[in-house]
């Protein structure tokens, strides 16, 4: 795992079983919804004051629990197991390198994410509608993109390394 591969997985406490877990849809799909949560938190500084980092370390607290949360899922060869299992592989490409495509597509795609948050973190800020509509969007879309890529990848790389393959049969019952 890289060097931010395990400060992430020291900060989050991102265990086998909590990858697990993480990989179920409910899991995913509303840990992808929270982004426009944590912006409303941040603008509610307007209202709340100092009293804003309230929902903001509530929403913080909630991408801490979400992977936590939900069960691991039955089905494990679903789009949102394998963009969590894609982004495991990711985290680890060090220890297995990846091929020179995806690692570029992905440094990409969380470059664009990040520079959306950004511009979204300062129109929060500065209770500026569209810098924080429009930077949410493109931080969204860009991870939605970096999700789908990692599907990608997992799908490329569980032939390569039969650990990763292993991932999609943990805990599944055998179908007769």
């Amino acid at each position: 795992m890289t060097e931010y591969g395990h400060i992430a997985a020291r900060l989050f406490q991102m265990d086998e079983r909590v990858w697990e877990r993480h990989a179920s849809p409910w899991s995913v799909w509303t840990r992808v919804a929270s982004l426009p949560l944590l912006l409303a938190a941040i603008w509610s500084h307007v209202w709340l004051g100092i009293w804003a980092l309230v929902p903001v370390a509530l929403v913080v607290l909630w991408l801490w629990l979400n992977p936590r949360l939900f069960p691991a899922p039955a089905r494990r060869n679903g789009w949102s197991a394998k963009a969590t299992f894609g982004e495991r592989v990711w985290l680890n490409r060090k220890a297995v390198p990846i091929p020179e495509h995806h690692a570029r597509a992905a440094h990409i795609l969380t470059a664009i994410s990040a520079a959306g948050f950004a511009l979204a973190l300062v129109g929060a800020l500065l209770n500026d509608l569209l810098a924080t509509v429009s930077g949410g969007l493109i931080a969204w879309f860009a991870k939605m993109w970096f999700c789908d890529r990692m599907v990608w990848l997992y799908d490329e790389m569980k032939d390569k390394h039969p650990p990763y393959a292993e991932w999609q049969r943990v805990g599944q019952k055998e179908v007769r």
